[in-house]
C-alpha cells in the first residue's frame, strides 16, 4: 500500500511560530515517490511470479498428457507383441514340423510344412513363420513362394537364433537382410522328448503402431536398449541414436545385421533444464522438426516410460512453445490487474477521504439532535436485529455442521478412489495374465478337441474355470472396496479386513519381490468399527509401506508385516516395513493435511489424515510408533464381540 500524502497546509499560526513550511513536503514527495518506487518493483516481481508459475502449470498438464499417452502406446505395443507369444508353442505341437526337423532331406514333408506355414502366418496375421534347424539354415517358411524366400538362407549370426539354441527365449526386433523389411523376431526351441531338434521364429510387422501415434508439434519416439530409434513418429528421426554410438556397440550391431548397414547418426540433444519430475526440456538441433522453418530449435519437454523386460524406452516430446504463450499471456495479465489495483486502491483512498469528512459532518449535526428517546428506539432496534441475526447465525452453523459431515464422507470415498488409481496399474496387470492364459488354454483345448486327447482338454478347461473364479475374486473385492461406508458402528472381523485389503496389494508385493509375514491368532478377533472403512485405513498403510520399500536401492532387504493383539479393551493392529523410515520431524508431521515425503505429482498429503480421522471417529486412534528399522504404524480400536 502507497503512503497516503497529507493534506497538511500550514496555518498563519504555525508560519508565525517560525516552523519551515518546506520541510515536510519535501518529506512527503520522497515518500511518495520511494512508494511509486517499490510499488513498481511489486508489479514486475508479480509479472514474473504469474509467468513462472503459468509456466509450471502448463508444464505439468504436458507432462501428464505424455504420460497418460504413453501408457497407452506401451499398453497398445504389448498387447500386440503378446498376441502372438503364442504361435511358436503351436509349431511344436504340429507332428510335421518335428518329422521335417529330424528328417530335413524329406522334401515332400517340406512342402507340407510349407504350405502349414503360409495357412498358418495368414490366420494369425503375422510377416513370416519359418523352422530353423540347429546349424541355422531355414527349413521351410511362410514365405516359400516368394522371391526373397527365407528358405536355405542361413542365419545363425542373428542374436534371437543364438540365444533360442542356448535355451533361452527371447524376443527381436531388426531389419531383415533378406527383405530389408524391419520386424519384431519371436524365437522359440522346437522340443520333442526333451530334445531339440530346431527353432520356430515368427516375424511380426511393428511399424503399423507409427500409424496411431500423435501428429503436430508432439513428437513419440522409442528406442531400444543401444539408444537406437527404430520407431517414431517423425520419420527423419527414424534409424538416428539418442547419443554417438560406442565403437563397440556399432561392431556389435554390424556382427549382428541388426540394422542391416544403416548409418544410424545420432540427434543432437541439448539438455537446457532437468526438472524435478525427472522430465528433461530439451532442444534439437537437427534435423529439425517438420513444419519449423529457420530460427532456434523449438523447447520440447522430454519424458520416458521403459518398456521391460525388452529393454525398450518410449521417448515423448510436448512442444514447450504453446506454454511460454501462456506465460507470457499470464504476465501481460498479471500487470494489467496490477494497474488496475492500484487505480482501484487511489480511487478508493480519495473516496475514503470523502466519506470521512461527511461522516465528521454528520456526526456532528447528530450530536445537537440526540436525545434519550432516540437512543432507547436505536437501542431497541438494535437488540431486535442483533437476536435475528443471532438465529440465523445458528441456522447457518447446523447446516455448516451437516454439510462438513457430508464432504467428510466423500473425502473419505475420494481417498477410496485415489487408492484404486494409484493400483490400477498393477490390478490391469493382475487380471492381463489370467487374460491372456485363457486366450492360450482356449486356443489350445480347440486343437486337442480336434486331435481327440479329450483328457488333456477336459484338464485345460477345469483351469479355464479356476482363473475366471479368480478374476471374479479380484473383481468381487475391487466391487466391495468401492462402495461407500455406512455411518454405523458395528462388530467387524479383523481377519477378514485384513485378508479383503491384502487382496488389492498382494500382486504389487509379488512384483516388488516383497516377503510379507502376518502375525494373527487363529480365532477370529472383533473390533467395533466400519469394515469397508478399516479395510480403506489398512490399504492405504499398506500402499505408503510399499512406495517406501521402492526407495531402497536394488538388492536391499524388502519385508513388511501386519500382526494383531488384543486386550479385554482394545484391539492393536501393528502394520511395519523395512523401509527408510521416518524422522522426528516427519513424524511430527504425519497426519498433517497435504504433508507428504513422496516427489511431486505422486500424492497429495491427504491418506494418512483421512486415515486418522476415520480411525478417530470410531473412538480409536492411529499413531507412529519409533522402530529400530523402517516404520511401523498402530491402530488402536475398542474391542467388540459378535453379540454385541
Amino acid at each position: 500500500m502507497m503512503p497516503a500524502p497529507s493534506d497538511h497546509i500550514a496555518s498563519p499560526a504555525t508560519e508565525a511560530a517560525g516552523a519551515p513550511p518546506r520541510a515536510p513536503r519535501l518529506r512527503r514527495r520522497r515518500l511518495a515517490r520511494l512508494a511509486w518506487c517499490v510499488a513498481l518493483a511489486a508489479g514486475v516481481a508479480l509479472a514474473y511470479a504469474a509467468y513462472w508459475w503459468t509456466e509450471q502449470i502448463s508444464m505439468d498438464r504436458l507432462r501428464a498428457a505424455g504420460a497418460q499417452r504413453l501408457e497407452v502406446y506401451a499398453a497398445s505395443l504389448e498387447n500386440l507383441l503378446d498376441k502372438y507369444d503364442f504361435l511358436p508353442h503351436m509349431l511344436e505341437l504340429d507332428k510335421d514340423v518335428l518329422a521335417l526337423l529330424e528328417h530335413p532331406g524329406d522334401g515332400a514333408r517340406r512342402q507340407e510344412v510349407n504350405s502349414y506355414l503360409e495357412r498358418l502366418s495368414k490366420q494369425a496375421g503375422s510377416r513370416i513363420i519359418y523352422i530353423v534347424d540347429l546349424q541355422g539354415r531355414t527349413l521351410a517358411a511362410s514365405n516359400w513362394r516368394q522371391k526373397d524366400s527365407f528358405v536355405g538362407d542361413n542365419i545363425g549370426f542373428r542374436p534371437y537364433l543364438q540365444d533360442a539354441l542356448r535355451g533361452r527365449p527371447n524376443g527381436f526386433y531388426g531389419v531383415g537382410t533378406t527383405s530389408g523389411e524391419p520386424g519384431y523376431f519371436y524365437a522359440r526351441g522346437v522340443h520333442r522328448d526333451g530334445r531339440m531338434l530346431g527353432v520356430a521364429v515368427v516375424k511380426v510387422n511393428i511399424e503399423e503402431q507409427e500409424r496411431g501415434w500423435v501428429q503436430g508439434a508432439d513428437k513419440v519416439m522409442l528406442a531400444d536398449a543401444n539408444g537406437v530409434l527404430f520407431l517414431s513418429s517423425a520419420p527423419a528421426w527414424k534409424y538416428h541414436t539418442l547419443r554417438p554410438l560406442p565403437d563397440s556397440v556399432r561392431a556389435h550391431l554390424e556382427r549382428t545385421r541388426q540394422y542391416h548397414r544403416l548409418p544410424l547418426p545420432p540427434l543432437r540433444f541439448s539438455d537446457e533444464q532437468t526438472r524435478a519430475d525427472g522430465t528433461r526440456v530439451v532442444a534439437i538441433g537437427a534435423p529439425r522438426l517438420a513444419g519449423v522453418e529457420g530460427g532456434s530449435a523449438p523447447r520440447l519437454l522430454a519424458q520416458t516410460r521403459s518398456l521391460a523386460p525388452r529393454n525398450w524406452t518410449f521417448v515423448y516430446l510436448s512442444d514447450l512453445s504453446q506454454a511460454r504463450a501462456n506465460a507470457r499471456a499470464a504476465a501481460l495479465f498479471a500487470c494489467t490487474a496490477y494497474g488496475f489495483l492500484v487505480l482501484l486502491f487511489l480511487f478508493v483512498r480519495q473516496r475514503q477521504r470523502s466519506i470521512r469528512q461527511r461522516l465528521q459532518a454528520k456526526e456532528q449535526l447528530q450530536e445537537a439532535y440526540n436525545n434519550l428517546e432516540l437512543m432507547v428506539a436505536e437501542r431497541t432496534s438494535r437488540l431486535a436485529r442483533t437476536t435475528q441475526s443471532l438465529s440465523e447465525e445458528v441456522d447457518v452453523r447446523r447446516q455448516a455442521e451437516q454439510q462438513l459431515h457430508r464432504t467428510q464422507n466423500e473425502l473419505y470415498q475420494a481417498g477410496k478412489m485415489a487408492v484404486l488409481g494409484q493400483m490400477s496399474a498393477s490390478i490391469t496387470h493382475e487380471l492381463n495374465q489370467p487374460l491372456t492364459a485363457l486366450r492360450t488354454m482356449s486356443d489350445n483345448a480347440l486343437l486337442l478337441f480336434e486331435r481327440g486327447r479329450l483328457d488333456e482338454a477336459k484338464d485345460n478347461l477345469k483351469k479355464i474355470s479356476q482363473i475366471v473364479a479368480r478374476m471374479g475374486g479380484i473383481t468381487g473385492k475391487l466391487k466391495s472396496f468401492a462402495r461407500k461406508s455406512s455411518a454405523e458402528l458395528a462388530p467387524v472381523s479383523i481377519h477378514t479386513a485384513i485378508s479383503n485389503a491384502l487382496v488389492l496389494v498382494e500382486r504389487r508385493m509379488e512384483l516388488d519381490k516383497v516377503a510379507f509375514t502376518l502375525d494373527i491368532r487363529q480365532a477370529d478377533i472383533y473390533a467395533l468399527c466400519d469394515s469397508n472403512r478399516l479395510e480403506q485405513v489398512l490399504l492405504n498403510l499398506m500402499s505408503n509401506a510399499l512406495d517406501a520399500l521402492g526407495m531402497l536401492e536394488r538388492g536391499a532387504r524388502r519385508a513388511l508385516s501386519v500382526s494383531v493383539t488384543e486386550t479385554p479393551e482394545s484391539v492393536l493392529i501393528y502394520v511395519c516395513d523395512s523401509g527408510p523410515g521416518l524422522s522426528d520431524e516427519v513424524r511430527d508431521r504425519l497426519f498433517e493435511p497435504f504433508f507428504t515425503t513422496k516427489p511431486q505429482g505422486e500424492g497429495l498429503g491427504l491418506g494418512l489424515a483421512i486415515s486418522e480421522q476415520i480411525i478417530r471417529d470410531f473412538g480409536g486412534s492411529l499413531r507412529a510408533e519409533r522402530a529400530s528399522a523402517g516404520a511401523c504404524f498402530v491402530i488402536e480400536l475398542k474391542a467388540a464381540s459378535v453379540e454385541t
